[in-house]
């Protein structure tokens, strides 16, 4: 029977139980969501798995080990316990991350030098020398959080965060996550077999998320894995990455019908059209310069209209007055959209009561520290 480790997933808050349904289907036990991600048991194939196909995870941490650790001499005794030799060799590099909660200490950077110290000394007197630190592209990544003063200690098995696709290669105003976008669209039951449009579609996050769900795209596919260089993994993890890279090359399909990004901004354009490129749909998704209240719904089969609408910040001058305004015109412009689902990420109070039309549906998500509700419509 293969060996399950305990393992830590971080989502966006609000998202945590479709990261929940997702390590399910990965095949992943006692999965229990805690604030911030999802606590979960599984063997090396199904934790490849879930660094592949995850669209909701952030990060996928190996905890180490949880401590009390009280000053600067605290924080050294508790990762000096830990035993390194295991994960960092002398061949490898590594960096310390840490975040800190109600701690005594008022910078991570403190932390984070304590802790690598720790790990420097430790390793020194096991191998007589020390590896080298890498804060941009380490082969291992630590990381620490202390809150209060309890410390707990993981290693990152992905490297950088798996939000980071690959494809944005333009950005607009207050981008959208792809972890955050890809939850949007699960909350609302979209399996990739019918239409989907964003006719405010900023850099095009939540079309290509879609996209990438409907041809059945692992998000990870192109990416490298920080765990295939640890020499704990890195022999075993590595053939079975590739056996789980080509079969979810062979997974994919071809998409029958084209997604449909609209905005009238000349910079969200500009980086739709990069991105839709990057991420390789560039016959799948069917760019449109249009004004979201000035524009006839498209033609054909009606599918599902997801968006994330200004909040405030980004429809200029006459403040909220101004927004009341656009929210309700908006209210009277998509209900043209005969036939279509309808969801929309609000993050204005105003929003629900100027769109003029009552919710099936609500859930409360995260844009960052801007407190949503996904709202939808038939």
């Amino acid at each position: 029977m293969a060996v399950r480790l305990p393992l830590f997933a971080t989502a966006t808050r609000g998202t945590e139980p479709f990261l929940a349904k997702e390590l399910e289907s990965f095949g992943c036990k006692r999965i229990r969501q805690d604030r911030g991600g999802v606590r979960f048991m599984a063997a090396l194939d199904e934790i490849l798995r879930v660094c592949l196909h995850s669209r909701i995870a952030m990060r996928v941490l190996y905890p180490l080990g949880e401590f009390e650790a009280v000053g600067a001499e605290g924080l050294y005794d508790a990762a000096s316990k830990v035993e390194w030799e295991e994960w960092i060799s002398l061949k490898t590099t590594f960096a310390v991350e840490a975040t800190l909660k109600d701690s005594e200490h008022t910078h991570t950077g403190f932390v984070a030098l304590k802790i690598k110290d720790a790990i420097v000394d430790r390793l020194r007197k096991k191998f007589g020398s020390r590896p080298d630190v890498d804060s941009h592209d380490p082969t291992v990544r630590v990381v620490a959080h202390l809150q209060k003063t309890h410390l707990s200690l993981s290693l990152d098995l992905c490297g950088e965060p798996l939000f980071k696709r690959g494809y944005r290669i333009k950005t607009t105003v207050a981008p959208l996550k792809e972890t955050l976008a890809a939850a949007m669209l699960m909350a609302c039951n979209y399996s990739g077999e019918e239409p989907l449009a964003d006719p405010m579609c900023g850099s095009g996050t939540l079309v290509i998320e879609g996209a990438w769900m409907a041809m059945k795209r692992a998000p990870g596919l192109k990416r490298r894995f920080a765990c295939e260089d640890w020499p704990k993994f890195s022999t075993t993890a590595k053939p079975l990455l590739d056996d789980l890279r080509r079969e979810a090359v062979s997974a994919q399909r071809t998409l029958p019908f084209q997604l449909i990004a609209r905005d009238y901004n000349e910079d969200a354009l500009a980086a739709v059209k990069r991105n839709v490129v990057a991420a390789g749909l560039s016959t799948a998704v069917k760019i449109e310069e249009a004004d979201v209240l000035r524009s006839e719904p498209p033609t054909g089969g009606a599918g599902l209209l997801i968006s994330n609408p200004p909040y405030g910040e980004r429809i200029g001058e006459g403040g909220q007055k101004g927004m009341k305004s656009f929210f309700h015109s908006l209210g009277k412009e998509l209900w043209k959209w005969e036939g279509w689902k309808i969801a929309l990420l609000a993050g204005n109070p105003a929003f629900e009561s100027a769109f003029g039309h009552r919710p099936k549906a609500r859930l409360g998500l995260w844009n960052g520290p801007i407190a949503c509700e996904l709202l939808q419509y038939r």
